[in-house]
C-alpha cells in the first residue's frame, strides 16, 4: 500500500505564502479589482490635492488677497471631495463585492474538500474545529481580502503622493520627518508576531467553542438525564474565558501599539516644526508652503494610523488562511482506479487482509480469508471490537487494507473507479441518518433527478413505510425535521430500507439494522428487510444472533480473525465461541 502523504500543519504556511495565494482568487475578477484601484487612486489624489490647495490659499489668498484665488480656492475644494466621495462608493462596494466573491470561492472549495476527504480524516479531526473553518476561518480571511487590502492600498498611494507633495515642497524638511520611519517599522514588525500568534490560539479555541455547544444540542437528552448541566456550563464557561483572555491580549497589544504610533508621529510633526523656525529655513519657507507641509503632514498621520491598524486584521487572515489552505491541501480519497462496473455479480473475496488504524495501537484485521458468493447471505458477529465492522468497511473503500486486498467479481476493488463501486452497495445501519429535507428527498437522496414519485412510493410500500407516510398531512413532502427528530426510531429506519431499495444495489450491508427497535417495530422492519435482501449479496452485522439465525452462513470473528463458520445449526452443534456467546446472551439477554 503507497505512503499516505503528510499533511501540512497550518503553521507551515508562510504568511507570503498565504497571501499570494488569497490573493490569486482576488484576481479570478481582475477587472472590478482593476476598477477598486483606480477608484482608491483617485482618493488618494484628492487627498494630496487638498494639502496642495493650502499653499495658493495661504500665499495668494491671505498673504496677497488675491481675488480670483478667493473665489476659485473654495469651488475647487468642493469638487475635490465631490470627485472623493464617488471615488471612496466605488472603491468600497467593488472591493467588497470581490472580497465576497472569494468567500464563496474558498467556502465551495472547502466544502468540496470536506466530501473528497477519507474517512480517517473524519476520524482524527473533530467536525467543531472543520465548521469553524469553514465559517469563523472564512470570515476572518474575507476581512484580509477586503478591508485590509483597501487600506494598504489606498492608503499606500495616499502616503506616497503626500510624501512626494511634501519633497517637492522641501526635501530636506521631508527628509528629517522620514528619520522616525524606522522606528515605526520596528514596532510593527514586533506587532506582527504577536498579532499571528494571538490569531491561531482564538481560531483553534474557536473551534472548541463550536464543538462543545455541537455537543451539548446533539446529546441534549443524555445532558438532561445525567444532570450533567453543570459540568458542561462549566467547561464552557472554561473555554469562553479563555476566548475572552486571547481577546484582551489582542485588545492590550493593539491599544499599546497605537499610542507609541500615535507619539512617534508627533514627534514628526514636532521636529519639522522645530526645523521651519530655524534662521535658515524660514528664509526659503513660504507661509503656504508651510501650512501645505504641516498639512500634508497632519492628513500623513491618518493613513499611517489606519496602515498600522491594518496590521491586526492581516495577521487574522493570514492565520485563518493557513488553517483554510491545510483543509484545501489534505488529501482526498485515491480514486485511480480505471475499470467502470454497471452492475456487479456481488461476488465479494477478502484475500490475506491485515489492517490497523494506528500502527501503535496493534492491528484490528488479521489474514482474513473469506469468500461470499453473489446472492449469500453472511452475518458477521462476535465480541464488541473483534473486526466486523472494519472487515465491511473495506468493501466500499472507507479505508484500504495495509496488506491483502479485497475483490468484487474477481477484481481488486482499488481498480474500480470510486463512484461506480459505491453504486453497487446499498447500507442500512442502526443508526439512520436522515437530513433535514422531506420524506420523499431523503428516501430518493442522491437520485433525485433519477427517479419519480412512482418509484419512491414503491420503495416506501416494499419498507413497509407508507402505512405511517399516508397518515401524515403533507404525506411524502412532510418534513422530517433536524436528524430526522420527528420521527420515530421505527420510521426512521423504515425510511432508511426504502432508500436501499429504491438504489436496487447488488451488494447490502445491514449494521445492526433492528437493535433499537421494540418488537412490534421490528416485525415491520424484519418484513422489509426481507424484500430489501432478496436476490442481494448480504453482509450482516449483529450482536441479537437471534436475528442472523436464518443466515446463510455466520462467520465469528475474534480479535480480528475469523474463528469460526459455518449455519447456526452447525454452529451450535459444534459447541464453540458461537455456542457459548449463544448460551451466554439468551440467558443474559444484550451481554454480547
Amino acid at each position: 500500500m503507497a505512503t499516505e502523504p503528510m499533511a501540512r500543519e497550518p503553521e507551515h504556511y508562510t504568511g507570503v505564502e498565504v497571501y499570494r495565494r488569497l490573493l490569486s482568487y482576488s484576481f479570478r475578477y481582475w477587472r472590478v479589482l482593476l476598477l477598486s484601484v483606480l477608484a482608491m487612486s483617485v482618493v488618494a489624489a484628492t487627498e494630496a490635492g487638498f494639502a496642495i490647495l493650502m499653499r495658493p490659499l495661504m500665499d495668494s489668498g491671505f498673504v496677497e488677497r488675491d481675488p480670483s484665488t478667493i473665489r476659485w480656492v473654495p469651488l475647487a475644494i468642493v469638487g475635490i471631495f465631490a470627485v472623493r466621495g464617488v471615488a471612496e462608493f466605488t472603491a468600497s462596494y467593488t472591493m467588497k463585492y470581490v472580497g465576497r466573491m472569494v468567500v464563496k470561492l474558498l467556502r465551495g472549495e472547502m466544502f468540496d474538500q470536506l466530501l473528497r476527504m477519507p474517512v480517517h480524516h473524519y476520524d482524527r479531526a473533530t467536525s467543531g474545529q472543520l465548521i469553524s473553518r469553514l465559517s469563523y476561518n472564512v470570515e476572518q480571511v474575507a476581512s484580509a481580502a477586503t478591508d485590509s487590502v483597501t487600506i494598504l492600498i489606498r492608503d499606500s498611494l495616499t502616503v506616497i503622493g503626500l510624501l512626494a507633495w511634501m519633497l517637492y515642497l522641501n526635501w530636506m524638511l521631508t527628509l528629517a520627518v522620514l528619520l522616525v520611519a524606522p522606528a515605526v517599522a520596528f514596532l510593527v514588525s514586533q506587532v506582527t508576531m504577536r498579532f499571528r500568534r494571538i490569531s491561531h490560539r482564538i481560531q483553534r479555541n474557536m473551534g472548541d467553542v463550536t464543538q462543545v455547544a455541537q455537543e451539548v444540542i446533539e446529546g441534549n437528552r443524555v445532558v438532561k438525564i445525567f444532570g450533567g448541566e453543570a459540568y458542561e456550563r462549566a467547561r464552557f464557561g472554561d473555554i469562553i474565558e479563555r476566548n475572552r483572555r486571547l481577546h484582551m491580549r489582542m485588545v492590550f497589544t493593539h491599544a499599546m501599539h497605537m499610542p507609541l504610533v500615535q507619539f512617534v508621529g508627533a514627534l514628526a510633526v514636532a521636529l519639522i516644526v522645530w526645523l521651519a523656525t530655524l534662521e535658515p529655513i524660514m528664509e526659503t519657507v513660504t507661509v503656504g508652503t508651510f501650512v501645505s507641509l504641516i498639512t500634508a503632514l497632519l492628513l500623513l498621520l491618518n493613513p499611517i494610523r489606519r496602515l498600522t491598524n491594518v496590521n491586526q486584521t492581516l495577521q487574522k487572515g493570514i492565520a485563518a488562511g493557513q488553517n483554510i489552505f491545510a483543509l484545501l491541501d489534505s488529501e482526498s480519497e485515491r480514486d485511480k482506479g480505471e475499470l467502470r462496473i454497471a452492475r456487479a455479480r456481488g461476488d465479494i473475496q477478502y484475500r490475506g487482509v491485515h489492517f490497523h488504524y494506528d500502527t501503535d495501537k496493534g492491528p484490528v484485521l488479521r489474514g482474513i480469508d473469506l469468500h461470499v458468493q453473489p446472492g449469500e447471505t453472511v452475518a458477521l458477529v462476535g465480541r464488541s471490537g473483534s473486526g466486523k465492522t472494519t472487515l465491511v468497511n473495506l468493501l466500499p473503500r472507507f479505508y484500504d487494507p495495509q496488506q491483502g486486498e479485497v475483490l468484487l467479481d474477481g477484481v481488486d476493488v482499488r481498480q474500480y473507479r470510486l463512484a461506480d463501486l459505491r453504486n453497487q452497495i446499498a447500507y442500512v445501519g442502526q443508526h439512520v441518518v436522515l437530513f433535514n429535507d422531506t420524506i420523499g428527498r431523503n428516501i430518493a437522496y442522491g437520485s433525485l433527478s433519477e427517479v419519480s414519485d412512482e418509484d419512491i412510493v414503491r420503495a416506501a410500500e416494499a419498507a413497509h413505510a407508507m402505512e405511517f407516510i399516508r397518515a401524515l398531512p403533507q404525506g411524502l413532502e412532510t418534513p422530517v425535521g433536524d436528524k430526522g427528530v420527528m420521527l420515530s426510531g421505527g420510521q426512521r429506519q423504515r425510511l432508511a430500507i426504502a432508500r436501499a431499495l429504491l438504489k436496487d444495489a447488488p451488494i447490502l450491508i445491514l449494521d445492526e439494522a433492528t437493535s433499537a427497535l421494540d418488537t412490534e417495530a421490528e416485525r415491520h422492519i424484519q418484513a422489509a428487510l426481507e424484500n430489501l435482501m432478496r436476490n442481494r449479496t448480504t453482509l450482516v452485522i449483529a450482536h441479537r444472533l437471534s436475528t442472523v439465525e436464518r443466515a446463510d452462513r455466520i462467520i465469528v470473528m475474534q480479535g480480528g480473525e475469523i474463528v469460526e463458520s459455518g449455519s447456526h445449526s452447525d454452529l451450535i452443534e459444534r459447541d464453540g465461541v458461537y455456542a457459548r456467546l449463544h448460551r451466554l446472551q439468551f440467558e443474559s439477554p444484550g451481554v454480547v
